[in-house]
């Protein structure tokens, strides 16, 4: 009986010795499935409200069987999109809405929204009978050409970052890449180039701001003071909290998968630019941050007055001529990094990493504009808005560096010819050769 009883013990053990070894088994299965196999495919469909322009049937060839299981693998999708979010990190869908509600007097004001009331978003495309005219097309693979060989190793063209990869980058650095999920689009922002009504475009496009439970529709009803809410858009830099160890890997397939668009602009007349709107303009962050360091060092000012107010009573102000010596200054960006106005355009996009599908240009914003929309699709949904009036033009440069000493020009152009020649913009001869 002892022998027995040992015996059973002995095989109860066992079994929950192999219970166990079989459990942990299972488990590294699921994991290797999930980083190997699964991750690729639920990434793949994450709450995208269509296709995006690789996987588009051709325009006009949909039957309506196809339809059906489109809709029904989107509803599908939907749901394992809601698992994914839940199981990664406990976190709301990335492009949840943000609702604005407007009682009496106060279109401004958020609340929260309850489950129920989530808003259903639009699944909608313009498919167009003619094609778009070979020129525009002909234009974007020239510009990309371009990007593409002078990014190469066997280019001249040498620049900080040049030759690293995608995962060599900064998350923080990445806090330009904004993505629509709904739509399968990534926009590069470029502060001075269009970005705040392009911004307007995604939060329309992408649903992320309610007011009474529907979106905005008009890009341009969108409120001034959200438009630039980092809230209320999803950035690459945010997928290492949400997505954990997964980020980097989703990040590449949203790449490979969507459609990335960049708008670009002269790097001198956005300088100028930048120069115009936040030191010419009462602007208390930018006073603070970095007008009292270039009247210290650069404007003979020992004491400039503590407030941007009192500064413009007095009629103090940098000048531009300032501005240039703050950028050219070595310990300028010891202190910190370039802000984001007067950043090379290259760093703020990394187009030797990121293969984008569509490069625009302010000089030519209206129909790239145009062209874009109707690449994407959304031209029956958005509306690009009218370009602004009061825009910098390139004419401007000769007299705005009228003051600049040759050298400090020839500096200038060496610390931006990245953008120069990458974007395709003509060196500028008259201010370098004067």
């Amino acid at each position: 009986m002892e022998v027995s009883k040992s015996d059973k013990m002995g095989k109860s053990r066992l079994f929950r010795i192999f219970l166990i070894l079989g459990s942990v088994f299972m488990i590294l299965l699921i994991i290797i499935y999930w980083d190997d196999v699964g991750a690729t495919h639920f990434y793949l469909h994450t709450t995208i409200s269509g296709p995006h322009s690789s996987r588009l049937p051709p325009e006009g060839h949909t039957s309506p069987k196809e339809k059906a299981e489109e809709d029904k693998d989107g509803s599908f999708l939907s749901d394992i999109d809601a698992f994914v979010n839940q199981f990664l990190e406990g976190t709301p869908d990335p492009t949840e809405q943000v609702r604005v509600e407007t009682p009496p007097g106060d279109s401004h004001n958020q609340s929260s929204e309850k489950p129920e009331e989530r808003f259903v978003p639009r699944r909608e495309w313009k498919i167009h009978l003619t094609p778009i005219a070979i020129e525009k097309k002909q234009m974007q693979d020239s510009r990309k050409q371009l990007i593409h060989d002078l990014c190469s190793s066997n280019s001249s063209l040498d620049f900080p970052g040049k030759n690293r990869t995608f995962d060599d980058i900064p998350n923080k650095e990445l806090d330009h890449l904004i993505v629509d999920d709904r739509h399968g689009i990534i926009y590069c922002y470029v502060p001075k180039v269009a970005c705040t009504n392009w911004k307007r475009i995604m939060i329309v496009l992408s649903e992320s701001l309610l007011v009474d439970g529907v979106p905005y529709q008009d890009p341009l009803d969108v409120p001034a003071d959200l438009i630039h809410n980092s809230s209320l858009h999803f950035t690459f830099n945010k997928f290492w909290k949400r997505y954990g160890k997964f980020s980097r890997h989703l990040m590449k397939i949203k790449l490979k998968k969507y459609t990335k668009f960049m708008f670009v602009r002269d790097p001198f007349v956005r300088l100028i630019s930048a120069y115009r709107n936040k030191f010419e303009q009462e602007n208390e962050d930018f006073y603070k941050k970095f007008a009292i360091i270039m009247l210290k060092r650069f404007g003979n000012y020992s004491d400039p007055p503590a407030s941007v107010v009192d500064a413009f009573a007095a009629g103090i102000r940098p000048t531009f001529t300032n501005f240039i010596q703050y950028l050219l200054d070595p310990n300028t960006e010891k202190e910190m990094p370039f802000n984001e106005h007067w950043r090379q355009m290259y760093r703020l996009c990394h187009p030797c990493q990121i293969n984008y599908d569509f490069v625009g240009k302010l000089e030519t914003l209206d129909e790239d504009a145009e062209h874009l929309l109707r690449i994407l699709r959304v031209d029956n949904v958005v509306e690009f808005p009218p370009s602004h009036r009061n825009r910098t033009v390139s004419s401007w440069e000769q007299d705005w560096f009228a003051n600049i000493p040759l050298e400090s020009r020839r500096e200038l152009y060496k610390l931006y010819e990245a953008d120069f020649r990458l974007f395709g913009y003509s060196k500028p001869e008259k201010l370098l050769h004067e």
